[in-house]
């Protein structure tokens, strides 16, 4: 009988060579949180004192520090903008208008990230012919912010944005993949830059403590050409969509056309979280575990889960129902309570800071799940 050729070895050659992360200066507690929102919501409250006696307008209720930690397991975020978020008169960053003439806020967040992945990578920007900027949410339709970043950093090739909300990154790795095996680029950074502090309603009690602000970046490279120290192959990708409105943000190029205001609260981050939780836990666990049976790897083998941070149950739950036991913190790590949820960058985060201590061939797993619903699996070993 002819002998198998291990399909990773001889198919699947490329490898996350470098790792970056970008936090801004800005942290906010949940303790500063709480006090700025409440009070918001006594001032809205004394306004509106004799529409709420007569029950024409439903009192606001105040937050809490305890029900964001139940809730979520956040106890602080990262934000571009401190003062503007916990003024309880504006509640939102406030972002300085840039000429054309300078960078953008997202290209000199992706910059700082992807130099440190390309030092970790031990490469040089010009040395990349492939850059996706891949987020949730981009600051313009174009030029495309990524090639913005290819200017800046001297690379060659080609760029391009793209959004698939929290999935963006894994989404985007598959990309980088494909890219690599189809031979159209020899080198690709894919970065993430989340300013998710703008489009978060922190008028609203249910999400307002949500989301932080960070940027990550990742080079991916054919495991030939690498040179790093601390390499990931990468033996196989899984995406999955399913059309769902219980995440969603309506604020875009036609809202300026229909007459409403742009603070209407659609216009920000809306989800039903319940719904959420219900319906996207068993979509991620099933897409994890057929992902690994498909490539004839055993869950029991994983030795890190590195999930995306939007709630801390439900990262529970995933590593749960795909390891068929409770997970240590050291196999599933989370960074939520400093970061909050980081859209695409969180599981990448997670990547980023908990990769120490596994050997050469421990089997680990990138995972990303959100809007649209969108999740992403891109299982990886240790080279």
């Amino acid at each position: 009988m002819p002998k198998l050729i291990s399909k990773e070895r001889v198919i699947l050659k490329n490898v996350i060579s470098g790792v970056g992360l970008y936090t801004p200066v800005d942290v906010i507690s949940n303790d500063e949180l709480v006090e700025s929102f409440n009070c918001f919501v006594a001032d809205f409250n004394a306004r509106h004192s004799a529409a709420i006696s007569i029950g024409e307008t439903e009192p606001l209720q105040p937050s809490s520090t305890a029900f964001i930690d139940k809730a979520s397991g956040i106890l602080s975020r990262y934000v571009i903008d401190k003062n503007g978020i916990l003024d309880p008169e504006r509640m939102k960053p406030y972002v300085a208008p840039r000429s054309n003439d300078q960078i953008s806020l997202q290209a000199e967040m992706a910059l700082k990230a992807a130099n440190l992945a390309l030092d970790e990578a031990g490469l040089k920007g010009s040395e990349i012919d492939c850059v996706i900027v891949a987020c949730s949410n981009l600051q313009r339709a174009y030029p495309a912010v990524a090639i913005e970043v290819q200017q800046a950093l001297g690379a060659g090739g080609f760029a391009f944005d793209m959004n698939v909300a929290c999935s963006s990154a894994t989404f985007a790795l598959q990309i980088a993949d494909n890219t690599l095996q189809a031979g159209t680029a020899s080198r690709v950074l894919v970065v993430n830059p989340e300013i998710c502090s703008a489009h978060l309603n922190y008028r609203d009690r249910d999400s307002h403590f949500i989301f932080g602000d960070a940027c990550t970046a990742m080079i991916v490279e054919r495991e030939d050409v690498a040179k790093s120290v601390n390499q990931f192959r990468i033996l196989g990708t899984r995406l999955q969509t399913s059309f769902s409105n219980n995440i969603r943000n309506n604020f875009g190029f036609l809202t300026k056309c229909e007459d409403r205001s742009f603070d209407s609260p659609d216009t920000y981050f809306v989800q039903q979280g319940r719904k959420v939780f219900k319906e996207v836990v068993p979509m991620v666990a099933e897409l994890i575990i057929k992902h690994l049976d498909d490539l004839q790897l055993p869950a029991s083998e994983l030795k890190r889960l590195w999930l995306h941070q939007a709630n801390i149950n439900m990262n529970s739950l995933i590593a749960r129902k795909v390891l068929g036991r409770d997970p240590s913190e050291t196999e599933a790590p989370t960074i939520l309570h400093e970061f909050g949820n980081t859209s695409s960058a969180a599981s990448i985060i997670a990547f980023q800071r908990f990769r120490d201590g596994l050997q050469s061939e421990d089997l680990c797993l990138l995972c990303s799940f959100g809007a649209g619903y969108s999740a992403g699996s891109i299982v990886l070993r240790k080279v």
